[in-house]
């Protein structure tokens, strides 16, 4: 519930509340001991992670995002209760942490884009979505051209949604 209610809150770009929507129903959740719950949790910790990016909150963004590394080590990649979770949705995560964080962090994003490719096994959405951002992180860092060509990445993988992201536009 909690991860789809910040949904309002990356709309209304109400970070900080969001945030702290994350923080107290992590901290209010049990301990995990299923794949499935760690997958929850862990996939509150990302959008956490993606939120506090947004707010400008280093330290938060990047405690969360630790977090969700270390539940992702635990589960393999697939979809629990609906989102995908698992060690690749940790690393596009991470590029839109850092996009998030702004241009003095597209370091990161870059970073991750050259050890790291999103498998075809994941999401479209989600897969595209990883290329939207890194297009965002490559214009920022002035490589135009690479950003263009992240953009028709994400659009070969997912037409309506790259077409319909704000961002693509």
């Amino acid at each position: 519930v909690a991860y789809v209610r910040t949904e309002t809150f990356f709309a209304a770009r109400a970070y900080t509340p969001g945030l702290r929507a994350l923080q107290t129903a992590i901290d209010r959740a049990p301990r995990p001991n299923t794949m499935p719950a760690i997958a929850a949790r862990g996939a509150l910790h990302m959008r956490a992670a993606v939120i506090a990016g947004r707010a400008g909150n280093v330290a938060a963004a990047d405690l969360h995002l630790n977090d969700a590394r270390s539940l992702g080590d635990k589960v393999p990649e697939d979809v629990y209760g609906g989102t995908a979770f698992g060690p690749d949705s940790v690393r596009i995560h991470e590029v839109s942490v850092a996009v998030s964080l702004g241009s003095e962090h597209v370091h990161r994003a870059i970073d991750v884009a050259r050890a790291w490719a999103p498998p075809r096994e994941l999401p479209k959405e989600r897969r595209s979505g990883f290329y939207i951002e890194l297009a965002r992180a490559q214009l920022w860092a002035g490589l135009t051209d690479d950003a263009f060509e992240s953009l028709k990445v994400a659009r070969r993988i997912a037409p309506q949604h790259t077409r319909e992201h704000p961002w693509a536009r």
